[in-house]
């Protein structure tokens, strides 16, 4: 007899639906899996026969044959366990095919019939709903994250008896239901808060202007500045994601398989901080079946690069292309997947090998060839791609011991959110652009026309200081964002003036 289930599988960050047809004839007991399987679904002809007979089920014996399509694509993991086992208890009478015919399985099984949560479940349930069924049956602890999507009906089952005795009619199933509303009318707390930094009253502006208009940022001081601590505090003055926003983060850290646990979406922008060992396969994602990397899993939220020099020269290079065009794809023989990796970078660097060149209370050790040796770890065209470069100095002892506390992140988040409010307002009608550093040259001559005043200042600086074309659309767009805080229309030459100070390496001046 022949019995259809469907199901799902990820390719990328999205998914595609999957036909299982399952056969069950006369012959020698044995189980046959075709339609490109990998390791993990061939092994589950073992785990669906065994968790059959533990759920007090006969398996079939004879020949059974399982057809995964379509055929042409690799299928990975153990997601269709549970589909699997209920195509074979369906080959046996036990399930009427009209009700097969309306809902979608995915789940792993465990030996005693027990459904086990798995990776990847949001961007399937966006595909089962395209795809027009009702329902999907999901594991218990994957439901939240499948019940975000509006329009298909979840279904969290415990156990293979369970999802068989619903599919049969026997036992009613009440949809599982989040309200993601709720969700997002809670507020998002942060453990660390600018109210802690002591001074650098300079290096807390330039974060502002990084969080309002989604610009990279890099952090130069000595050891003990305070670099490290504004950058992790950056997340906390990040503008709220939208709906739209938090089901793209979502899918990649569902993909990733590094959502908690009854976890329905990443609400909190992310914040990644990868070691300086990663190779660029861990930056980039990759592997043999490709999954994001450490760009992906920060996608609409912050990469910090702490100690940027101790970072493979190879593995800084490969990130490029991505800060450029906002995804990154990744080539195999078998297969081609794109992850989308829209990251606002942030790093931090020490001036020297020892850290100190510069510091007016401690003497550098480095000999200059070392010093420029070191500098030289950070290429022209990677520089090129950070828009504010900023200068941490020492903390004076009247800055630390001050007992006037400097601006919580709740007031600089205010601020930061009427200040992209102006650019949604903005680019409204261009969905691919959501802040000012999105902004290509030809939106850049649209919405950033400069007076004479301002194009003087702008002239001049790159006359005299000779910045590379890259840098003159990156100091007119930290210019419109700073205007945008400042509630500005047009670009003023004092805030032109500002955005040109945050090209400190293009001019050299700490060398």
């Amino acid at each position: 007899m022949l019995a259809k289930v469907y199901s799902g599988a990820v390719y990328g960050v999205d998914a595609y639906p999957v036909e299982i047809e399952v056969n069950a004839g006369h012959g020698d007991p044995s189980v046959v899996i075709v339609g490109l399987p990998d390791t993990a679904v061939k092994e589950s002809k073992d785990r669906v026969h065994t968790a059959i007979s533990n759920s007090g089920f006969r398996p079939h014996v004879g020949r059974t044959t399982i057809n995964l399509a379509p055929a042409d694509i690799k299928k990975e993991g153990p997601c269709f366990d549970l589909p699997i086992a209920i195509g074979i208890l369906a080959t046996q009478d036990h399930l009427p095919p009209e009700r097969l015919a309306d809902y979608a399985l995915i789940g792993e099984l465990a030996l005693s019939g027990e459904v086990r949560r798995i990776k990847g479940v949001l961007p399937i349930a966006l595909s089962v709903r395209k795809s027009g069924r009702r329902g999907l049956l999901v594991p218990v602890d994957n439901a939240e994250e499948a019940a975000v999507v509006k329009g298909l009906e979840v279904y969290p089952v415990h156990n293979l008896r369970e999802a068989a005795d619903f599919l049969a009619g026997k036992t009613p199933l009440e949809p599982y239901q989040v309200d993601v509303d709720q969700m997002f009318s809670i507020p998002t707390e942060h453990d660390d808060d600018f109210v802690d930094v002591k001074g650098q009253e300079h290096a807390k502006r330039a974060a502002e202007i990084a969080a309002t208009g989604g610009h990279n940022l890099i952090l130069i001081g000595s050891p003990g500045t305070g670099k490290s601590m504004i950058a992790k505090r950056i997340a906390s003055i990040l503008p709220p994601m939208t709906l739209d926003e938090a089901l793209e983060s979502t899918k990649i850290h569902s993909i990733a398989g590094i959502l908690r646990a009854h976890q329905a979406l990443v609400i909190r922008r992310p914040f990644r901080s990868p070691h300086h060992t990663i190779s660029d396969a861990g930056l980039l994602g990759g592997g043999s079946h490709p999954m994001p990397g450490e760009v992906s899993l920060a996608h609409r939220g912050v990469l910090f690069l702490d100690e940027l020099p101790e970072f493979h020269r190879n593995v800084l290079e490969v990130m490029r292309q991505p800060l450029e065009d906002g995804h990154v794809t990744i080539s195999r023989a078998s297969a081609s997947v794109t992850f989308p990796c829209q990251f606002m970078l942030v790093a931090a660097m020490n001036p020297c090998s020892c850290g100190y060149y510069g510091d007016p209370k401690r003497e550098c050790r480095c000999k200059p060839s070392q010093i420029q040796n070191y500098r030289n770890k950070i290429s022209g065209p990677l520089l090129d791609r950070i828009d504010l470069h900023v200068e941490v100095p020492t903390i004076r002892y009247q800055e630390l011991s001050g007992l006037v506390p400097g601006e919580n992140s709740a007031t600089i988040r205010a601020r930061v959110i009427a200040a992209r409010q102006i650019q949604q307002d903005r680019f409204k009608s261009l969905r691919r652009i959501h802040n000012n550093a999105a902004m290509r040259s030809k939106d850049i001559q649209k919405f950033c026309p400069l007076g004479s005043e301002a194009q003087d200042v702008l002239k001049m600086a790159i006359t005299e200081l000779n910045f590379s074309a890259r840098a003159y659309d990156r100091i007119i767009k930290v210019a419109r964002t700073i205007a945008d805080l400042e509630k500005t229309e047009h670009i003023q030459p004092h805030q032109m003036q500002e955005a040109i100070q945050y090209r400190t390496l293009d001019r050299q001046l700490w060398v």
